[in-house]
């Protein structure tokens, strides 16, 4: 270590005598800090240098010495909330990314990436000591810094817009913000409770999606996990208790079945490393969300992960298995003949051993276990005597470059629009599984599962999705509300022009298409929700004694960004702007009346002028809109509409209902929930809990409710069971992902048998 960065060392470490380890999101000063009786702990620099020598020989050692000490000299004193010497973030951030054996570059803008944020360093400083190359990257970590879901819409879609370029271009950009997001959640704790949850939601919705995206699973699962524990520790601490008792019940089962396993093999000539695989509780939770289930009942909490020498012995090994054991044919899976876009393969099979005990097995060689728990960072390596990512590693054997994973989340950010639309079209984008289809030509496209025509279409050529009339599914014509299954072969039927509507929503689920689609509506819708954004604003002006005539907009104009009466009307028409907050920056001061200071949802009501909630291209203004009780719809939830007089019946599509009104084709009208419905509004939904008789368990289930955030309206026990109680809940709802939330956080009790949504 050189004497300046001895020095700088020495100085902090007598600064933080009396703190602890750890990290957060911004420097602090030291009578904010945190005291604790530990002395930090961090890679020290000749630590740090050893680690990526160790797997690059050639390192630039003299620019990691540079970067760690003037990291060190510009943090300077600052402390972070732990009290920590702040300039061991950056430190363990480059650590972290030695682990993913990244090139010199990439660990350098670890080392620097909060400087230009956090200190008087700027952009031309850093390039001229480390290059641009480091500079460009310090600059695209920096971009997203600033960002938060709570913020305005238009900062973030700003921000999030640049950054997802930035890792475009340049995947390290990503990599790096990826492990300083990792180790702040490592230490999240110091952070005021208030802003955990803001970034631990945040975490989930950017941060893990795009781990999964360029195959990075190791990176994804530990921040899943570390947020989910800060947005429900209840649920996380429940599920860690379950694992734990199972893992006392089944370990000696575990352990036969992989020696079971290897015995088997091996017997045939193939030498394999079989390990039993834990989900992670996170995993578990989203599992307990998507089935009607309980938590004894999952099947697959543990699946064994077969490693073999090559390709050969995967498929092999596979048929070794099958012979062996009775397959489940609805749970075997290819990722080696078709990878996922993020480059994962493995074989995936669940047979039924002995005891007719179901086993999960995934089946796969050491460098596909390698990139699936690395993705895109286990591609760096030697070629040409030079150290870094080398493609054609990334993309032989049939694998894709995992960084085109990327370009659909990059062409929704280049349709531009409405931010808080386009945020959730690249989450979409991002959570997804996958079916794959082939065009006429051979050209394999890559799916969300649930995927139909349309999403085809657009994912071949926007053009060709918005001139789009029918389809050819296998040489045969289907309606474009088929859902497309692995291995069909599509063909587009196009018109000379474009066909786009509203109803395309409910024909589509990729974030590509319907950003596209909702580019082309907005032109459209943009007249409508003007009219009806002045209309709005002209009543609350006309309860405090004021005409639109009589007012100066450039004060509404400066505080929401707009730059005419028309944006200023869209925004509060659409939903995304309050009348009465409007009121407010105009006429600072006034006092509103009670109605329209009032912050609380807008409840769904059945009515008249049904479009604050729902829209279709059939319903009119003179229709009676009425939300069926049957199923008890809300918004999330995908809809129709069956018109009997001037009223419109509104169901879930899943209702049971609606078989009865198979046969009343011209009564049934496409519809979809407003923007306002899915932002602003309570809904009732009803859930159907299977429980234990026993005393408390009613009460339980009303506690892990209410710490959903789910209000009980109405509760209905039937008792004709002497051992179990089915009870009726009435809950009010922001949305169908909300009373999904409720339903799992239900399912995390052993005293709870089996949770349904009511439908009918």
């Amino acid at each position: 270590m050189s004497s300046e960065g001895e020095q700088i060392l020495e100085k902090a470490s007598q600064a933080s005598e009396t703190t602890s380890a750890g990290s957060v999101a911004a420097p602090v000063t030291s009578a904010n800090a945190t005291p604790a009786p530990n002395r930090p702990k961090f890679l020290r620099q000749i630590e740090l240098i050893d680690r990526v020598a160790a797997y690059d020989p050639t390192v630039d050692e003299a620019m990691l010495n540079r970067a760690y000490v003037y990291a060190m000299k510009m943090h300077g004193a600052q402390l972070r909330a732990s009290g920590d010497p702040y300039f061991a973030h950056p430190i363990e951030v480059a650590g972290i990314l030695t682990d993913y054996k990244l090139d010199a570059a990439a660990i350098a803008t670890a080392l620097l990436h909060d400087t230009i944020e956090d200190t008087p360093a700027t952009r031309e400083e850093i390039a001229e000591k480390f290059g641009e190359d480091v500079a460009n990257m310090v600059e695209g970590v920096t971009k997203l810094t600033r960002l938060e879901l709570q913020s305005e819409y238009t900062k973030q879609s700003e921000n999030l817009r640049k950054f997802i370029l930035a890792i475009s271009k340049d995947i390290r950009v990503l990599l790096v913000k990826l492990a300083d997001r990792l180790h702040n959640m490592r230490t999240l704790h110091f952070v005021a409770p208030e802003k955990r949850e803001r970034i631990s939601r945040e975490t989930l919705e950017v941060y893990a999606p795009l781990a999964r995206s360029i195959g990075c699973n190791r990176f994804a699962t530990e921040l899943e996990d570390l947020a989910f524990s800060f947005i429900n520790p209840l649920a996380h601490q429940a599920i860690i208790h379950r694992l734990e008792e199972m893992r006392t019940e089944k370990g000696a089962t575990i352990a036969a079945i992989a020696r079971d396993v290897a015995a088997k093999l091996e017997k045939q000539g193939i030498s394999a490393r079989v390990s039993g695989r834990e989900k992670s509780p996170y995993s578990i939770w989203k599992k307990l969300q998507r089935k009607s289930v309980g938590f004894a009942q999952l099947s697959d909490i543990y699946a064994f992960r077969v490693v073999v020498n090559n390709v050969e012995e995967c498929y092999r090994a596979l048929g070794i298995m099958h012979r062996a054991w009775p397959c489940v044919q609805e749970r075997f899976k290819d990722f080696i003949s078709t990878p996922k876009s993020n480059n994962y393969k493995s074989l995936h099979t669940t047979v039924v051993g002995h005891k007719g005990t179901r086993i999960e097995l995934q089946i796969r060689t050491e460098e596909m276990d390698r990139i699936a728990e690395e993705g895109v960072a286990a591609h760096w390596g030697y070629k040409n005597q030079a150290y870094g990512f080398d493609e054609e590693a990334a993309t032989r054997e049939g694998g894709r470059n995992p960084i085109n994973s990327l370009r659909n989340i990059v062409t929704i950010v280049e349709n531009g629009g409405d931010s808080e639309d386009w945020v959730e079209h690249a989450k979409m984008e991002m959570y997804l599984d996958q079916v794959f289809c082939f065009s006429p030509k051979g050209r394999l496209i890559s799916l969300p599962r649930g995927a139909m025509p349309l999403d085809f279409a657009f994912a071949v050529h926007t053009q060709v999705g918005e001139t789009a009339i029918g389809c050819l599914i296998n040489g045969e014509h289907k309606p474009l509300r088929t859902v497309l299954q692995n291995g069909d072969q599509v063909e587009i039927l196009t018109g000379l022009e474009s066909r786009v509507n509203q109803d395309w929503f409910s024909l589509t689920v990729t974030g590509r298409a319907r950003s596209a689609i909702r580019r082309h509506l907005r032109q459209r819708e943009a007249g409508d929700f003007i009219k009806l954004g002045r209309a709005a604003i002209e009543r609350a002006a006309a309860q405090v004694d004021k005409r639109l005539e009589d007012i100066s907009w450039r004060p509404a104009f400066e505080r929401f960004h707009v730059a005419n009466e028309d944006a200023l009307f869209e925004l509060c028409g659409r939903g995304k702007i309050f009348p009465a907050k409007i009121l407010e920056a105009i006429f600072p001061g006034l006092k509103l009346p009670l109605m329209l200071t009032t912050d609380t949802l807008t409840r769904i009501k059945d009515g008249i002028g049904g479009a604050a909630f729902v829209r279709g291209s059939a319903l009119r203004e003179q229709h009676k809109v009425i939300f069926s009780k049957c199923c008890y719809p809300v918004p999330g939830d995908r809809i129709v509409g069956f018109v009997e007089g001037d009223a419109v019946h509104v169901h879930s599509i899943e209702c049971e209902q609606l078989e009865a009104l198979e046969s009343q084709d011209e009564n049934w009208i496409d519809l979809h929930w407003t923007l306002n419905a899915e932002k602003n509004t309570l809904s009732v939904a009803r859930l159907r809990v299977n429980m234990q008789n026993k005393p408390g368990v009613l009460g339980q289930a009303c506690t892990l409710i209410g710490e959903a955030k789910g209000n009980i309206i109405n509760i209905a026990i039937n008792a004709e069971l002497m051992d179990f109680l089915d009870v009726d809940f009435d809950i009010e709802v922001l949305d169908a992902r909300h009373i999904t939330n409720i339903s799992a956080a239900l399912r995390t009790s052993p005293m709870i048998e089996s949770v349904d949504r009511v439908r009918g």
